[in-house]
């Protein structure tokens, strides 16, 4: 019974059928823990070397589960490598790699024991400097292809060297060459611009791992009419990826806006008004909204209306009839002026942050002018209160001083006489 699972991006299955997602020919073997799989196909697939994987025969009936290293047939010797699938999703693997059922395929010899991963570690350890001196070989033969990658076979006698060239190439003084100076069976394999950037990686405009380091292994070709039925600009530094051709990406989407285009009128009609006559001048393909213009080549007296309304149009123009105005109430459409160049600044993020610290900025001027309101309302009513209670108090309590001094002030004293002589006492007093 195996062990149940679930970790290191694992989806829960056994650890037969589900591993690390960290090679892109990692094939998710759904059918992994059903009774007697692995009984059901001799064929077991064996991974190498990416982008390397072979189809081989159990012919010992060996009980081999996904992740075991086996010694397998190889012309000289033999190779080391990883399965990666058993059982009843081998024959659906075939067909995808488009092998007849009829094709004659090696043998597994045996597991791989410790002396064959032994000679693997020490040949897979010659690699890099294999190829960087090998690079120095072709460039003093003067040819024009670039290395990019070098295999040695699991026991160390043979190495594929995996190499890239726009033109073609005569190798053959170079495989003499690296046969005297490495001492190994030599074979070159040709490789194309998409397969040596999957080998390097890297990270996609999208902000993402390139597809071709990750998940893609059939690279399908891509022309310019994807981009071109997508309504892009045909501008090879926005369309072309990291390895120089077309972006994979283009292929992806191209048939949902193909099957947008069939709802779309086409770009030849004319639309006439009792006004003028309208043009096609962009469209936008998943919206079904067209942009018309009474210019053929400037944008002049832009109209914005739906597909619908487009095919309405059309039909009223085939009868004879011209609409008012494009819009169905015949008023006008109100559009946006859009910047051609906006998406070129490199500050066209920083205006929404000016946007919301403004924003930011205005709500709390607002915040703080309603606090000051606030309490100069609450100074002016405790003044108001304040003064109040004075004079109630001055007219309630203290009447009878009110009516001392006005009858000093019609005496003519004013009440000032007496201060003198009451500081003349006081002066003698404290003398």
């Amino acid at each position: 019974m195996s062990e149940y699972k679930s970790g290191n991006g694992c989806c829960g299955l056994s650890i037969k059928g589900c591993s690390k997602h960290t090679d892109k020919l990692n094939t998710y073997d759904w059918l992994a823990d059903l009774p007697d799989n692995a009984q059901a196909c001799n064929i077991v697939e064996v991974q190498f070397k990416p982008p390397r994987k072979g189809y081989f025969y159990n012919s010992n009936n060996l009980d081999l589960v996904k992740g075991d290293v086996v010694a397998v047939e190889s012309s000289p010797g033999h190779d080391i490598g990883t399965v990666t699938m058993t059982g009843r999703l081998v024959p659906l693997q075939l067909k995808k790699a488009n092998l007849k059922p009829g094709t004659e395929l090696k043998r597994i010899y045996r597991k791989a024991k410790p002396v064959d991963l032994e000679k693997f570690e020490e040949a897979k350890a010659r690699e890099h400097a294999t190829m960087i001196e090998s690079r120095q070989i072709a460039l003093d033969l003067g040819l024009k292809m670039k290395i990019g990658d070098v295999e040695y076979q699991g026991d160390g006698n043979k190495a594929i060297f995996y190499y890239i060239a726009d033109e073609r190439v005569d190798f053959r003084q170079l495989i003499k060459v690296l046969a005297e100076r490495f001492h190994v069976r030599i074979e070159m394999k040709q490789i194309g611009a998409r397969q040596e950037a999957g080998r390097i990686g890297g990270i996609g405009p999208c902000g993402r791992e390139l597809c071709c380091s990750t998940w893609m292994t059939n690279f399908i070709s891509v022309s310019t009419s994807a981009a071109r039925f997508q309504d892009l600009s045909l501008n090879p530094q926005k369309l072309a990826g990291q390895c120089a051709k077309l972006k994979c990406c283009l292929n992806y989407e191209v048939d949902q806006y193909v099957e947008s285009l069939k709802r779309l009128p086409s770009k030849e009609i004319v639309l006439q008004t009792q006004d003028n006559d309208y043009y096609f001048f962009k469209a936008d393909i998943l919206n079904h909204s067209i942009t018309y213009s009474t210019d053929k080549h400037i944008l002049a007296n832009e109209s914005t209306i739906s597909a619908r309304r487009a095919f309405e149009i059309i039909k009223m123009n085939r009868e004879g009839k011209k609409p008012e105005a494009l819009t169905e109430d015949g008023a006008p459409v109100e559009t946006k002026s859009l910047d051609l160049l906006e998406q070129e600044n490199i500050n066209r993020f920083d205006k929404t942050k000016k946007k919301k610290k403004k924003r930011k900025d205005a709500s709390s001027n607002d915040r703080r002018a309603n606090e000051s309101r606030n309490n100069e309302a609450r100074g002016n009513n405790a003044a108001e209160k304040s003064s109040q209670e004075s004079s109630a108090a001055e007219n309630g309590k203290n009447p009878a001083r009110k009516n001392d001094s006005r009858n000093r002030q019609r005496r003519g004293g004013g009440g000032g006489g007496n201060r003198p002589k009451n500081t003349e006492q006081q002066n003698a007093q404290q003398s």
